[in-house]
């Protein structure tokens, strides 16, 4: 294992995944004057392409010495993941669908697990990740995160912090913190059709009420909105 440098020891990597909340997130910490290092996983879904072109655009729009060049990780799911819906299948979740309808199999442990073991071999003392208020799922709990990290420092004697500061947040709350910045460039669609937000799916709904809710415009390009072509 590498001996961490100054500048990893005050660093901290964000999972960064194209979205309103890691986008906000990464910006944040970069104006409390952290060292921060954005990690995209790839796990072969079939938005993954479009989303992360918009996380680099977004990235491109922060400024600062202490943001570091994106690093991406390769974590494929096909093997696993088999038929199931976010690898490209025709019943993606629509607008109408509950928020557990979105749901991916071990999706934070699939993150965390590789993007641990990197920060443990850099040095980074601290990953952060932006779980909302709400989250339903179990692998976004307080218990879960100290069971990985836990289990990091048993796997590779790293003390690695998981942290989730917005926890306590809505996703309409994180879009006010973050109504300064490029946030058309941020990504929040499950079936984009070309390089635009689909309009017609749980997540871009998500988005639209978010953004009605604070009263920020919102410059996202949808390919239909209220199923009618743009």
């Amino acid at each position: 294992m590498s001996t961490p440098d100054a500048g990893a020891q005050r660093g901290v990597a964000v999972l960064a995944s194209g979205g309103v909340a890691s986008a906000v997130l990464t910006a944040e910490l970069l104006r409390d004057g952290r060292a921060v290092q954005p990690i995209y996983v790839r796990f072969g879904l079939a938005w993954e392409a479009v989303e992360e072109s918009h996380l680099r655009r977004f990235l491109d729009t922060l400024s600062g010495s202490e943001l570091r060049t994106l690093v991406t990780l390769d974590l494929p799911v096909a093997d696993t993941y088999g038929a199931h819906w976010s690898l490209g299948t025709d019943d993606v979740p629509g607008e109408h669908t509950p928020d557990d309808a979105v749901y991916l199999p071990g999706r934070n442990l699939l993150l965390l697990a590789k993007s641990s073991i990197w920060c443990a071999l850099h040095g980074v003392p601290t990953i952060a990740l932006g779980t909302l208020k709400g989250n339903p799922f179990a692998d976004s709990s307080r218990e879960f995160f100290g069971d990985v990290a836990a289990l990091v420092h048993t796997a590779v004697s790293h003390r690695l912090e998981i942290a989730t500061p917005f926890r306590e947040l809505d996703k309409a709350q994180v879009l006010e913190r973050g109504r300064d910045l490029a946030l058309e460039q941020t990504f929040s669609c499950i079936d984009p059709v070309g390089d635009m937000h689909c309009g017609r799916c749980n997540k871009c709904a998500e988005r639209r009420r978010a953004f009605a809710e604070v009263s920020i415009e919102d410059a996202t390009i949808y390919a239909t909105l209220e199923g009618t072509p743009r």
